[in-house]
């Protein structure tokens, strides 16, 4: 393979607000985004989210009045471009996301990553292990993404924890899904997944909690570990995010997750991922907008954090 054909990173057009990578000597969080989306089973073109998310930022503003931080202030924080994916080899693409991603963390405090499909989660906690330690992980989504194997595939979208699991990269009694419904294959997907050392709030749950109520259960199960937030657009509701490959009726709305973010201020986040925004289905940018707001809010608690 020609390496001068296969750059370790490519530059898009900046996160709002922000400076790039090269054009500053230090970064306190450095936003990267990764266009991968082979891993995905329904519906593709989440590589196209990073570039999206990125147009939808651009009303962000320098004040969060609900976390009362200033993300950009408090904080050197940079857009480090895109990590070059190979499209045609999961593997590679998984080792190149690995590699490029620990190159950004030896002289940046923490990644905010922008995906891509769900599959990326895998290389980036690989990565965030080894800078942290093991984390506790809070993985918002409605699918569990914890299967052995999907279409027997072990790396998809719908295995990276089960991996993780695997390689031991989160603290198994301090974490847990958010949001999780519709149907399974089989009971026993519950069963193995508790196996794992997840705990399970639903959407319904959600709705039923109210936000600070789920956040304080977050607290009280990430407790004063570093934790790490994998954030699937599809959590939402279709109504707040339509635009995403695998989408589930019955989802929270894009108030419950920045309210449950907000509720999450003071943890220690040490790296974070937003996934599976796929823009081709989008309508009106609503999806991008939301995938926008959440980053913001991430930023604003690792500003705080």
């Amino acid at each position: 393979m020609d390496a001068s054909r296969t750059p370790r990173f490519a530059g898009p057009p900046t996160f709002a607000l922000l400076p790039r990578r090269d054009e500053v000597s230090r970064c306190d969080v450095a936003v990267v985004g990764v266009p991968f989306d082979s891993g995905t089973s329904y519906r593709p073109g989440a590589r196209f989210g990073p570039a999206a998310v990125r147009q939808g930022s651009r009303l962000l503003r320098p004040w969060n009045p609900g976390l009362e931080v200033a993300p950009f202030g408090a904080q050197q924080v940079a857009d480090a471009g895109d990590i070059a994916c190979n499209p045609f080899d999961i593997k590679e693409a998984v080792d190149q996301i690995e590699t490029a991603a620990a190159a950004l963390l030896g002289d940046a405090g923490r990644l905010l990553a922008i995906g891509g499909d769900h599959t990326i989660a895998y290389p980036l906690l690989r990565v965030t292990r080894r800078r942290f330690g093991p984390v506790a992980l809070v993985h918002f989504d409605a699918h569990l993404d914890t299967w052995q194997t999907y279409f027997g595939a072990p790396l998809t979208h719908g295995t990276p924890f089960r991996r993780a699991a695997e390689d031991g990269l989160f603290l198994d009694g301090h974490s847990m899904h958010i949001g999780i419904r519709g149907p399974l294959y089989a009971p026993t997907d519950l069963t193995e997944d508790a196996g794992l050392g997840f705990k399970i709030v639903t959407a319904m749950d959600v709705g039923r909690m109210g936000a600070d109520d789920v956040a304080a259960a977050i607290r009280e199960r990430v407790g004063d570990n570093p934790l790490y937030l994998s954030i699937d657009i599809d959590v939402l509701d279709p109504a707040h995010a339509p635009g995403t490959g695998t989408p589930e009726a019955g989802g929270l709305t894009s108030r419950e997750l920045l309210g449950i973010l907000r509720g999450l201020a003071g943890l220690r986040l040490v790296g974070a991922d937003v996934v599976e925004v796929a823009p081709a289905y989008d309508h009106a940018e609503v999806t991008t907008v939301a995938a926008a707001h959440v980053c913001y809010e991430l930023l604003g608690l690792m500003a705080l954090g």
